[in-house]
């Protein structure tokens, strides 16, 4: 039996293409003039070594964006330009399907505007699409399932539904965060559309999505569910706990405190509004979702960064519909509140790009009484963790590589490097080439995975080990002679690997293989 097709309930406006891409260019542009600022983040660093090693999962993400990276890398190489520009390209990607969005609910030129205006200023996707990582993905998957959840509601069948599904599937496939898009839609069926899941659609989505992230479950199960522990760990040992009005504020800043109204009258227009009642199932999906991260308790704010798209283009409309009464006088109102946002924004944005040097950063940030932070519970130096960790990699390889050339040629041969978190291994693979260091061994989340790969690969005896971090006395109870060789120093990085130690270990008291179980630590 054959579902009819629902006839749509709303009437589009044309996307306005040229204002669109204006935006998307305007987008790319922010970025390019601050791409090459402070140096590698941590986790790009890391991505370069998953994108040596590609596999059907990894302990902390899915495969996608690896994989996508590894494609990169084998035309361009492994440098900046190579990741930051494609994560500014999916930024552009976001901004333009927020345009099409407001489109799609009915918004002409005005509420386009105004919609990828908030879309462009919101500090959280400027820093986020800075550099590459699956988070700059996420945010245009869960975007692109908002666009395509919209038309499914509004008169879409079942091709509409198995779009969705394809969406659904490859935003799994980058971060399982999209469970909780799926688990936002779930709750919006129930309580707006319950109805429809009496019909084949919503249940075609999930199948598709299901079959699609298949791959990913299957490598999980063989590898023993890392994830699931890696989760587990870094909620009890890694993230900080935040009251539920902390969170709140912080979504309010993180999207650009003048966006409120905007990203507000979204959520209002898609709940409570006439013209947005074949949407009231999508407008759930961010109250739902920050009940669930609200009752996570440690769950960063970022992680609702998703949801903001669609309000934007939901508030866009809405604004645009109630300035409209007022003739040239709503239109002005409307650019003038553009423009604030814009200006606003611009002068915000050294809090998430890195465009000023250093001490200019301090005092703006000053200058807006903005202290460092970060959300894990970590001391903290001048600048904010994801400042702090783009300081210190390159000087970290070079003190290693001092140690390492200390060693007689003849402790070279077999000899392994150790360290203590993956930061510090991707920085020792690729900063580390041009000192010729050897292959890098930690026990921290994928590497850990690798490890045993790579000592066979390299022949690596463990006869004599330099080692990155920890206390000499834990060290002995493996090695018959530990020496403190060096210590890493860096001004601006993150205080926990300022100062770090570099040990030779020799004399194993037994096969590197024997310690290797023991020092697993997914966080």
């Amino acid at each position: 039996m054959t579902t009819p097709k629902t006839a749509p309930t709303m009437t589009p406006a044309a996307p306005v293409w040229w204002l669109i891409a204006c935006f998307a260019a305007a987008k790319v542009a922010i970025h390019v003039v601050a791409l090459e600022g402070y140096g590698f983040f941590r986790d790009e660093l890391y991505y370069f070594a998953c994108a040596e090693r590609l596999a059907w999962g990894y302990v902390d993400h899915p495969p996608l964006s690896i994989a996508a990276l590894s494609a990169l890398v084998s035309i361009f190489g492994e440098n900046l330009w190579t990741l930051r520009l494609p994560a500014a390209l999916l930024g552009a990607a976001l901004v333009a399907t927020v345009g099409w969005l407001a489109a799609r609910l009915g918004g002409r030129l005005g509420a386009q505007a105004l919609a990828m205006t908030a879309a462009l200023v919101v500090p959280s996707y400027l820093a986020l699409h800075h550099f590459y990582s699956m988070n700059a993905w996420s945010l245009l998957f869960w975007t692109l399932a908002s666009a395509a959840l919209v038309s499914a509601l509004d008169g879409g069948g079942r091709r509409h539904w198995g779009g969705l599904g394809v969406v659904l599937g490859l935003g799994l496939l980058n971060k399982i965060d999209v469970l909780w898009l799926g688990a936002g839609l779930g709750a919006g069926l129930l309580v707006a559309d319950r109805r429809r899941l009496l019909t084949p659609e919503p249940w075609i989505a999930g199948e598709v999505s299901f079959a699609i992230f298949t791959p990913h479950l299957i490598w999980q199960a063989v590898n023993g569910w890392p994830t699931v522990e890696f989760v587990r760990n870094a909620g009890s040992n890694k993230m900080k706990t935040t009251a539920p009005v902390d969170y709140v504020v912080d979504q309010i800043m993180a999207t650009h405190p003048l966006s409120l109204p905007i990203w507000l009258g979204g959520l209002a227009f898609l709940l409570f509004s006439s013209r947005g009642r074949a949407f009231r199932v999508a407008g759930w999906i961010y109250p739902s979702v920050l009940l669930i991260l609200l009752i996570n308790g440690t769950s960063r704010s970022g992680y609702l960064a998703g949801a903001y798209p669609l309000l934007f283009a939901a508030g866009g409309v809405l604004w645009e519909g109630v300035v409209q009464r007022w003739r040239r006088a709503g239109t002005a109102v409307l650019a003038g509140y553009a423009l604030v946002l814009a200006a606003t924004g611009a002068f915000l944005a050294p809090l998430a790009l890195p465009i000023l040097s250093v001490e200019d950063y301090l005092d703006r940030a000053q200058t807006l009484g903005v202290a460092p932070s970060t959300s894990e519970r970590k001391e903290i130096g001048e600048l904010p963790q994801f400042y702090a960790d783009m300081f210190g990699w390159p000087e970290m390889a070079e003190e290693v590589a001092r140690v390492w050339e200390s060693l007689d040629a003849g402790e070279r041969e077999g000899a392994a490097i150790f360290v203590g978190n993956y930061g510090e291994a991707g920085a020792l693979r690729y900063f580390g080439r041009r000192h010729g260091l050897p292959p890098v061994l930690s026990g921290h989340n994928n590497h850990w995975l690798w490890g045993l790969e790579v000592i066979e690969e390299h022949g690596l005896t463990g006869d004599v080990v330099l080692i990155l971090g920890g206390r000499e006395e834990s060290h002995l109870q493996r090695f018959h002679r530990v020496e403190r060789a060096g210590e890493t120093r860096c001004t601006y990085c993150m205080p926990y690997e300022n100062g770090v130690p570099i040990f030779i270990a020799r004399e194993p008291r037994g096969d590197l293989r024997e310690f290797w179980p023991a020092i697993k630590h997914f966080e």
